[in-house]
């Protein structure tokens, strides 16, 4: 078939991987069918203006998959068989109940893709990393080969960063990350400072590294830039923490000039800001990372937790500079020696092949499909909610206290937890975090929704028969 020619931009991975990828697709769509000759590689090559290389590398990618077999003297053909090669895989690949039900409620998680395609995709990422199992078992330099930092590089620059190479480190994940970072930046004894209402992990790394945590306050558009300057005067803090984008667990994203006042303080003061981007890749659009704004005082934390899988315990960490990540990659090295080779390599293939982009695409479609279900049963007005964040923060009224509805909303199959785990300073509000995300379905997540509204529209002494 050689009027067959690939629109390369159909996918987003290098253009050798692209050409595969365009083999598949149009394998799925019939415009190429099961013995179609595709172009000599030369002659594609001068079709597409690119390298014989580039060509002959995509053909061998393809060939990998299973879609087309090549025949010295004959040339390449169409072999579908990595549609049979899916099929099989997936017939062979029956979830073990025991791994199922594992499930840890307390987090805020993504929904769980459930399309056959996509699912079949993912494993497809696994077969192939699988074809390096055994280097991928030995140890590894810390902070992710050059393969890696490129897929790294790509993935971070959709947030508008472009940095060296030098500067990107894959690591395993972002809790650990800032339990290296806050290790390095603060003494025991000392100050850092975070949103009033936080993440609960970085209370927790506070405390273990026996850190002064000192909560700022907020409005709709996050930290004041106000009370940050003041809380630098009076208490010498060594770093700030902000989880800047959908923040966890109150749903708000820093507005782009707020950002920039919060930069302007921090460069004031000289004070380090360390960035958790965890649901930064998660909008469309949103304001640039405070780390575009200010990279020399920021360390930029990309988790994959939130946009791809938490299971891949992985994130791509941008230092200030080059001296600085000096006694970072060493901190790291203490506490973790390296991310584990087959999660980076998956997370790599996943990024080339595109995979990566069709999981981010169906968790924003699917978080707010679940956001317009609780818009569509809950008040307006009654919480706080994005469009595309994972969860609500629910204010409570009508006499329930946060352990009171917590008690009520066991049994749901949603994950609520109380205010205190993110209260830094002073009496938690009454107050939870509901996850709408996790294996829970749609009509699952709907009918859990209905049993939380009712309880919140009657008074707990009403609820209790509901128990």
């Amino acid at each position: 078939m050689k009027t067959w020619t690939p629109d390369l931009s159909r996918s987003n991975g290098p253009r050798y991987m692209a050409i595969a990828d365009v083999i598949e697709m149009d394998l799925r769509s019939g415009h190429l069918v099961v013995g179609d000759r595709l172009p000599p590689q030369r002659e594609l090559a001068r079709r597409l203006e690119i390298d014989f290389t580039t060509v002959a590398r995509g053909y061998l990618e393809a060939q990998k998959r299973g879609l087309v077999s090549t025949h010295v003297g004959r040339g390449t053909f169409v072999t579908g068989g990595a549609d049979r090669e899916r099929r099989g895989f997936i017939s062979d690949a029956m979830p073990d109940p025991r791994r199922a039900s594992v499930v840890d409620f307390s987090m805020n998680m993504p929904p769980e893709p459930d399309d056959p395609d996509l699912i079949a995709r993912m494993r497809e990422g696994f077969s192939s990393v699988a074809t390096n199992l055994v280097p991928l078992l030995r140890y590894q330099g810390f902070g992710g080969a050059g393969m890696d930092k490129e897929a790294a590089a790509a993935w971070l620059s959709r947030r508008g960063l472009v940095p060296s190479q030098e500067r990107i480190f894959v690591t395993p994940g972002a809790h650990p990350t800032l339990l290296a970072l806050f290790g390095m930046l603060a003494k025991p004894g000392e100050t850092v400072l975070s949103e009033n209402i936080t993440y609960p992990g970085m209370r927790s790394i506070a405390a273990l590294l026996r850190l002064n945590i000192a909560g700022l306050p907020m409005d709709d558009e996050g930290i004041i830039p106000a009370a940050f300057a003041e809380a630098c005067e009076m208490k010498k803090p060594k770093a700030l923490y902000l989880n800047p984008t959908l923040q966890n667990p109150m749903t708000f994203t820093i507005p782009e000039k707020r950002r920039e006042e919060i930069c302007a303080v921090a460069r004031k003061y000289h004070v380090p800001i360390v960035e958790d981007d965890a649901y930064g890749f998660i909008p469309l659009h949103s304001p640039p990372p405070l780390a575009a704004m200010a990279p020399d005082l920021t360390w930029h934390i990309g988790g994959l937790a939130k946009c791809i899988g938490a299971g891949l315990r992985l994130a791509y960490v941008v230092a200030p500079d080059t001296k600085a990540a000096w006694p970072f990659v060493s901190a790291m090295r203490a506490n973790n020696v390296m991310a584990s080779p087959l999660s980076v390599a998956l997370a790599t293939r996943w990024i080339e092949d595109g995979t990566a982009d069709s999981i981010l695409r169906f968790i924003r479609s699917e978080t707010a499909a679940r956001q317009k279900l609780v818009a569509d049963i809950l008040p307006k007005g009654s919480y706080r909610g994005d469009p595309i964040s994972f969860n609500i923060w629910l204010p409570l009224t009508g006499g329930w206290t946060r352990s009171t509805f917590g008690s009520h909303m066991r049994s749901s199959g949603i994950g609520v937890v109380a205010s205190d785990a993110f209260a830094v300073d002073g009496s938690a509000p009454e107050a939870v975090r509901v996850c709408l995300g996790g294996p829970i379905q749609r009509p699952q997540l709907k009918a859990a929704v209905e049993f939380m509204g009712h309880a919140l529209a009657n008074s707990p002494e009403m609820a209790g028969s509901f128990f």
